[in-house]
């Protein structure tokens, strides 16, 4: 244990990874100072420059950008009550208020000493779920790989319950997306039309560009300046509200737990965490009344359930190779690049890249607690810059990424493709993440539901009489029926509330 510590410290002690790790969290920052960019933005626009790195200083730039998004989403949802990214809405409930009293620093401090709680837990729950998974999914084969896949494709779309027919249109088309190119075992082109570019498939990372992060370039171009002002800021008393964390222990424990359970889950995540955790906290508090009006609650309920989700996200990718979301799919690329494949043998394989990659995780919080605290005062000038020059520059980058990563126009072409394709789904509400899940998982499968036929001389039964197979099976039928019977009880009470307000 001792020698595979200090290896994890050999390779962090790189000058490679600290600058990834440096670079990472400032870029991430300003992502998510900036309203109207995203992590999933970020993430795509680094990931051909990341697969160019050693993998743990690849994987922590990503990672980097992923987390330090999170934090600095904060700032302009409690300056000028602009969420800096879409899971900040909460924060705006009771940041803003407090901010408009006079209280902007007891605010940021708040949130950020949030935040770090959050992280810090994330990354405890990691160290500890991750080997146990990875114990348990020793024992898989390839009947219980194909159930996990089926399992998280169903969780992708019942996280989309209010979109969920588009949410089933994104995700078949991205599973037949994974479709595309050599079929295995047979070698049979499929959707192919004689093109030597697709004989490999739709490959992730044009697409992921695409949807990510030039269709959000095209809104950045349509947008005006923000209209809000952000509240006077001083560097002075920064560190007030940095411990009042603490006074809500309950508080800040359940949000954070909630947020380490979420992350666990493929498709929920930050947003289910957040909103879950808001209304316990609420519901909990002696003072309800305050929530959405400055409530020290309220907004750890939500800063510290949302960085609770960062590290538990990759349980699931480590322990079992399965990402739970697209930024999780754009890690796998990363390791898949360098021969490093997530389950239950990389820790066995490579206990020197784990042990580096928590160690890396606890820096990563650290280091971006330390420069919000000192830098805040010039990040909020970031929040001023025009929309339309941070879209122009998203456009440039993103097809320089996507070209560079192989040096094939064919994949800027794609990025070009799907930046229109993300375009489109933004305007009529259809969500992307189901595609890039579908695209990443589709493939994983059809391989092993072929696998397990294979082994069983096509006998379909063998699901069910494997119990881990069948238990993942039962969980997502169970899923889809309770999801199906709330769907019907909630079509039938709409009648009858209609008709009541109308005889009243």
């Amino acid at each position: 244990m001792i020698e595979t510590f200090l290896l994890g410290l050999e390779n962090v002690a790189q000058w490679q990874v600290i600058l990834a790790l440096l670079f990472g969290a400032l870029l991430g920052i300003m992502v998510g100072a900036v309203p109207g960019l995203e992590p999933a933005g970020a993430m795509a626009i680094l990931l051909p420059f990341s697969l160019q790195l050693e993998p743990l200083p690849g994987v922590m730039l990503l990672l980097g950008a992923y987390g330090g998004a999170w934090y600095g989403g904060a700032i302009p949802a409690i300056l000028i009550r602009v969420p800096g990214t879409p899971v900040n809405v909460l924060t705006t409930y009771d940041g803003y208020p407090m901010a408009k009293r006079g209280e902007p620093h007891r605010a940021l401090s708040l949130a950020y000493s949030s935040s770090f709680v959050g992280g810090i837990v994330s990354v405890l729950a990691l160290v500890l779920l991750a080997p146990y998974l990875a114990t348990v999914a020793a024992r898989f084969g390839a009947p219980e790989y194909a159930m996990v896949a089926i399992l998280a494709l169903v969780s992708v779309l019942l996280a989309h319950q209010k979109h969920v027919v588009a949410a089933i249109l994104s995700l078949g088309f991205g599973l037949f997306l994974g479709s595309v190119g050599f079929e295995s075992p047979f070698n049979t082109q499929r959707y192919t039309f004689d093109q030597q570019w697709l004989l490999g498939g739709i490959p992730m990372v044009p697409v992921v560009i695409g949807l990510f992060a030039m269709s959000q370039a095209f809104v950045l171009l349509d947008k005006e300046s923000p209209t809000g002002q952000a509240k006077s800021f001083t560097q002075r008393n920064r560190f007030r509200g940095l411990m009042e964390v603490f006074c809500y222990p309950r508080t800040l424990a359940r949000s954070s737990g909630l947020g380490v359970t979420m992350g666990l889950l493929p498709g929920v995540g930050e947003f289910g965490a957040q909103f879950l955790s808001y209304s316990l906290a609420r519901r909990f508090s002696k003072k309800p009344e305050e929530f959405g009006k400055g409530s020290p609650e309220g907004l750890i309920a939500s800063e510290s359930s949302i960085n609770a989700c960062t590290c538990t996200v990759l349980v699931p990718l480590l322990s079992l190779g399965i990402p739970a979301d697209p930024l999780m799919a754009m890690l796998l690329a990363v390791f898949m690049i360098h021969n490093i494949i997530p389950g239950p043998q990389l820790f066995a394989e490579h206990p020197d890249f784990i042990s580096g990659l928590y160690i890396s995780l606890f820096l990563l919080n650290v280091i971006v607690l330390v420069f919000l605290l000192f830098a805040t005062k010039h990040i909020v000038k970031l929040s001023r810059i025009n929309p339309k020059i941070i879209g122009a520059t998203i456009l440039v980058l993103a097809l320089i990424g996507s070209y560079t990563q192989n040096y094939r126009l064919s994949d800027a072409l794609i990025t070009v493709i799907f930046a229109i394709i993300g375009r489109f789904m933004l305007r009529n509400g259809i969500p992307a993440f189901p595609l890039v899940i579908g695209l990443v998982l589709g493939p994983i499968l059809e391989v092993r539901l072929k696998q397990s036929l294979s082994l069983s001389n096509g006998d379909p039964t063998t699901f069910l009489t494997r119990p881990i197979a069948a238990t993942l099976l039962a969980l997502a039928v169970t899923a889809v029926v309770l999801f199906t019977v709330s769907q019907v009880r909630a079509a039938r009470a709409r009648p009858k509330q209609s008709l009541r307000s109308n005889e009243s």
